[in-house]
């Protein structure tokens, strides 16, 4: 029997009040870790639902298929009371921020090195979907400098429900160890301006079509 529209819509799969009970870490920039931000009973049909991903990259969330669970877990996480929250946790006005969400469905060698997200990104959140994870590889961690993925202030298992979050800046740098497997993950944006959304929407788009043409031309 097909799901309805009321039984899709509660409970929220967010816990904004563990979010906002959350204290933002100050140094070495802002960041904020909350292990269970999704909720444990919520997750078994998010993952169901996540789609499936079998090349590495970033991909525009629109450009893939999912079920009905994870589309609105994505309603919600661009919706007003998410971006209230984080506009009040980072102290940052966020009113009229458009909004980007890309999905990962696998790691590659070559992922995870060093880097600060683009001056475009005024929030970067990530929230993973591994039910669970034992590898040393693909912790994301919070570092203190650009030189040294060993000198970090804070670890980040991607294990299911966690996000982690942190302010864009030349300061905010971070990286993980290689893991090639799957490691599945929402990255959330709030972005600069909406010409900002239409140019990393275009360039998210052909590399995600370009991908699909090589794989079906191998």
């Amino acid at each position: 029997m097909p799901e309805t529209a009321a039984d899709m819509a509660s409970p929220s799969p967010l816990d904004l009040e563990r979010f906002g009970a959350t204290a933002l870490q100050r140094e070495p920039f802002d960041y904020l870790i909350v292990p269970g931000f999704l909720r444990a009973e919520a997750l078994p049909a998010i993952e169901q639902d996540f789609p499936a991903i079998a090349k590495g990259g970033s991909f525009p969330a629109q450009s893939l298929d999912y079920g009905p669970r994870f589309a609105s877990l994505l309603a919600e996480l661009q919706g007003p009371a998410m971006t209230a929250a984080f506009a009040a946790k980072f102290g940052i006005d966020l009113a009229g921020r458009p909004t980007m969400v890309t999905l990962r469905g696998q790691s590659r060698a070559k992922d995870g090195q060093i880097h600060t997200d683009s001056k475009s990104k005024v929030i970067t959140a990530l929230i993973y979907l591994n039910s669970a994870w034992e590898a040393e590889g693909g912790r994301l961690r919070m570092l203190n400098g650009a030189d040294d993925l060993e000198d970090y202030a804070a670890e980040v298992p991607p294990q299911a429900g966690t996000l982690v979050a942190f302010r864009c800046t030349d300061k905010a740098y971070h990286g993980h160890k290689p893991f090639v497997g799957q490691r599945r993950s929402i990255q959330l944006n709030w972005l600069t301006d909406a010409a900002v959304l239409k140019r990393e929407l275009g360039r998210h788009s052909f590399s995600a079509w370009t991908k699909r043409v090589l794989r079906f031309g191998a």
